[in-house]
């Protein structure tokens, strides 16, 4: 679970609390790999395609994905990151966060854009980075690719690339970080 949205859990911010690890990080590699090379298979190589990872828990995952298309290709990809808050359809309700870096640096015409995030759960964000994409250009398309797919969505927005598909209740929360996938809730901090 990405620091920004831990933070930000009703009431007024939270504490991850891990009950189950689902991925290890050797689990994690070896989906990053598979879905890398899912990408060049879909896409015939790389050329032309560009990794944008989101705000915040995507960008890290954008990395390693980049590094893994890289040693399978031998071709660098272009990473970028995407901030999508102004672009919510809950910002209204929800408490406004900081904006994180968004750099895409690059024009997205006629390129292939793998949005990347680390968990899809009801598709309220990638609705966001599709809008907020248009302001760099037009692609030729848009993929995602997700580490976690929890279910639970309210668009119909389904993911091209997926590391495990992990049914969920709606109040448990999954983070990924680095040595793995962890299933738990997020509960109020304990006041002392």
């Amino acid at each position: 679970m990405a620091e920004r949205e831990r933070a930000a859990a009703p009431p007024y911010g939270g504490v991850f609390i891990p009950r189950k690890q689902v991925m290890d990080a050797d689990d994690l590699q070896r989906a990053i790999w598979r879905i890398g090379h899912e990408i060049v298979e879909r896409n015939h190589g790389v050329t032309d395609v560009v990794l944008v990872g989101l705000q915040t828990g995507g960008v890290p995952i954008a990395h390693r994905l980049a590094e893994a298309l890289q040693a399978v290709t031998e071709e660098v990809v272009p990473v970028g990151s995407l901030d999508v808050v102004f672009y919510r359809d809950d910002i209204g309700i929800r408490p406004v966060m900081p904006e994180a870096v968004t750099e895409i640096p690059w024009d997205l015409d006629h390129r292939t854009v793998v949005l990347v995030d680390d968990v899809l759960f009801t598709g309220r964000t990638i609705r966001a980075a599709l809008d907020a994409l248009q302001a760099y250009g037009r692609p030729r398309s848009v993929q995602l690719a997700v580490i976690v797919d929890r279910g639970h969505r309210e668009l119909p927005i389904r993911p091209d690339y997926v590391g495990k598909n992990l049914p969920t209740r709606r109040n448990e929360a999954v983070d990924v970080r680095d040595d793995g996938v962890w299933l738990g809730e997020v509960t109020k901090e304990a006041r002392r």
